[in-house]
């Protein structure tokens, strides 16, 4: 089964964040078709959370794209956060990024299970 495509993927989540009275916004455009996605989510305290794809042993092969998050507490801070997304971006250059701005930090995502 094929995956959604990464640009109607990002597209879909960003409106489904707006649906929910939450800010998203596209930050760093990728590849369309297949690019990898990172959600970063501002708690607005301080902390934010960083979401990436889950490693495919973590996944079905169901179609659905779905994600980690990329560090071990709940919440980290806004410099880790950068420091690790420019980590990504040296490594993938087709990565999407988007943020979000919501207290609850939740994800809003399909979570792979651990």
């Amino acid at each position: 089964m094929s995956r959604l495509r990464s640009d109607i993927f990002v597209s879909a989540y960003i409106r489904r964040c707006e649906i929910d009275g939450v800010f998203a916004v596209l930050r760093r455009r990728g590849a369309a078709e297949a690019g990898a996605i990172i959600v970063r989510i501002d708690r607005l305290d301080g902390t934010c959370a960083l979401y990436g794809p889950a490693p495919q042993s973590l996944t079905q092969d169901d179609g659905v794209r779905r994600f980690v998050r990329l560090h071990d507490a709940e919440a980290i801070d806004p410099a880790a956060a950068e420091d690790r997304i420019a980590r990504e971006l040296k490594f993938d250059s087709d990565l999407w990024i988007v943020e979000v701005d919501d207290r609850s930090g939740a994800p809003r995502l399909d979570l792979a299970d651990d």
